[in-house]
């Protein structure tokens, strides 16, 4: 299993706190493959952690946090990152 975190930058103060909530909501709803799902909106940072045990390198995580984002915040021009990806049991 995988614990995946993410962030994304330059997020709009205000747009955050809702897109936060949606994105966790939209993963709780739509990505039963993603576990414990979270996302959090401080210092202008949208951060997403979530645990699953197919992508060891949170490149699909990734592709899925930045569909969300450009569904939940228009326009958006900020960058995302991967910030870690820990193997858990």
């Amino acid at each position: 299993m995988y614990r995946i975190t993410l962030e994304c930058f330059d997020v709009p103060a205000a747009a955050g706190d809702e897109a936060a909530r949606d994105i966790t909501e939209a993963f709780r709803l739509h990505y039963p493959h993603e576990h414990n799902v979270s996302c959090t909106f401080v210092g202008g940072k949208l951060r997403l952690v979530a645990e699953n045990d197919y992508d060891p390198d949170g490149l699909n995580l990734m592709d899925e946090f930045s569909d969300k984002i450009c569904a939940y915040i228009e326009p958006f021009d900020g960058d995302m990152k991967l910030v870690s990806v820990e193997t858990i049991s």
